[in-house]
């Protein structure tokens, strides 16, 4: 069964792409409507991945409604519902297995969202660590102001 599994993860993956793109709208639209508090606690408070914490809470739901249909779309159009199906019909058959029963776009759709925000997690602490990554005059500029307050002060 390798080149079923291997066949079926590779077609979830493409499925996830596919549906990666249409982020940017949902994460821009998620800074601009950010208040002045989130800022202060996304910059201020000693919080490696509190960014991406912001944005799980902000963007996840849009994200998955989203992510849902385009992911069930290319499943179907990759043909990875069918690789699902046979690998879960061949399962299925193993004696004393439990029984295999999941929305694969769900699924899909869920680990597409987990891993996105892994990479900004991972970008994020990066940017924190290394000032050399603070390419635009914003960034420079938003954790010049930070790094001179980590005293804890807010915005305010």
């Amino acid at each position: 069964m390798d080149k079923a599994c291997d066949d079926f993860i590779l077609s979830l993956n493409r499925a996830a792409e596919l549906a990666a793109k249409e982020a940017k709208p949902i994460f821009v639209s998620a800074i601009k409507e950010m208040s002045v508090q989130d800022a202060s606690n996304i910059l201020l408070i000693n919080q490696k991945n509190a960014a991406t914490s912001y944005f799980k809470r902000v963007c996840s739901r849009a994200l998955e409604t989203k992510f849902n249909p385009i992911i069930k779309g290319s499943s179907d159009k990759t043909q990875a519902t069918k690789y699902w199906t046979d690998l879960s019909s061949a399962y299925n058959q193993i004696p004393l297995s439990s029984k295999i029963n999941t929305d694969l776009a769900s699924y899909t759709t869920r680990k597409a969202i987990e891993g996105l925000f892994l990479e900004i997690a991972q970008e994020e602490l990066k940017i924190r660590e290394n000032s050399g990554l603070r390419s635009s005059p914003l960034l420079k500029k938003v954790f010049a102001y930070a790094d001179r307050n980590k005293s804890g002060l807010s915005l305010r």
